[in-house]
């Protein structure tokens, strides 16, 4: 019988204070231990957030150390994809002029995005304290197929480049990575994680690894995983995107063998817990993300091809069906 877990992150309390590091000239990573994390470069006019946090409390904590080294207004915020986790302290940046987002998480938002939030504030009650304070939605301004750049100088068209990039689907429908070319840096999102548990819950698995051997075609020198550590060289940015392919593998093929042998959504938790704790069950909200991930691989195998809308009600009772006694 499954050992009882308390539901989700519920029991995660620990409060993470995210450190300012520098990755290139005027780029920044804001970085938790484990917690989502988020970036921003510094333009010759403006500074572009790549992300926020979960609540405008947390993202007044992000401007006060963007502030440490930049005053230079804050006019647009990218969204690598749409977790509440990731967008609702936009509104904290009084300044913002613009949001962008693949048509892919365009989408995401309207369809789903009001449950997502409902859903995560469920999951996640340490990250969403002050929720009270957030106004609604965070949606683009901008949407945009495939790929597009922002040019950071003076005029419009010159100076450094920012590029977005939907590389295919994977965590989400609409994941998007920001490339700097000039110094190689990459805001990967969720779409790779560093030795942190890998959240396919709304996901598209069986697409992700051709997304990640997209990314790793960039050859980024540094990268900002969704959780987790910088990666400062290019052998430990492979490595990283090689462990999440590995951890999304290793859960597609437990639940296939299980489906195949005729088990239960139960059975195939059973059996993927047993193939994935000991490489991987270590890993921080590893014990979070594998119910959510197991229900998904297990749906999409079976020919759902969309991931079902995540709801608090559907959490819990898919936590008391895999994790209860």
């Amino acid at each position: 019988m499954t050992t009882t877990v308390s539901f989700a992150s519920a029991s995660d309390t620990r409060e993470q204070k995210p450190q300012l590091r520098e990755l290139a000239p005027d780029v920044y990573g804001y970085i938790s231990d484990f917690d989502p994390n988020c970036g921003f470069v510094v333009g010759d006019a403006q500074v572009v957030l790549i992300d926020t946090r979960p609540t405008p409390r947390m993202a007044r904590d992000f401007l006060a150390a963007i502030r440490t080294v930049t005053d230079k207004p804050i006019k647009t915020i990218v969204l690598t994809h749409y977790h509440a986790v990731r967008v609702m302290g936009a509104s904290a940046f009084d300044e913002v002029e613009q949001v962008i987002a693949s048509n892919g998480t365009l989408d995401w938002i309207r369809t789903r995005g009001q449950a997502d939030f409902d859903s995560e504030v469920g999951r996640f009650p340490r990250l969403f304290a002050g929720v009270e304070e957030i106004p609604g939605l965070t949606f683009p301004t901008m949407s945009f197929q495939g790929q597009m750049s922002l040019w950071l100088g003076p005029r419009p068209g010159t100076g450094r480049e920012l590029r977005l990039m939907a590389l295919g689907r994977g965590h989400s429908s609409g994941d998007t990575v920001a490339w700097l070319p000039d110094c190689g840096v990459l805001f990967s999102g969720d779409v790779v994680e560093n030795h942190c548990g890998v959240y396919a819950g709304d996901a598209y698995i069986g697409d992700w690894a051709g997304t990640l051997d997209a990314v790793r075609a960039l050859n980024p020198h540094v990268l900002v995983p969704g959780r987790g550590a910088v990666l400062r060289d290019e052998a430990a940015c492979a490595e990283a995107i090689g462990l999440t392919k590995a951890f999304l593998s290793t859960l597609l093929d437990s639940v296939k063998a299980g489906i195949a042998a005729g088990d239960t959504l139960r059975g195939c938790f059973a059996r993927a817990e047993a193939a994935m704790t000991p490489r991987f069950g270590h890993w921080p909200v590893f014990q979070h993300v594998l119910p959510f991930d197991v229900s998904r691989a297990y749906d999409e195998l079976r020919g759902i091809e969309h991931p079902v809308v995540w709801t608090a009600e559907r959490d819990r009772e898919l936590w008391q069906v895999l994790r209860g006694e």
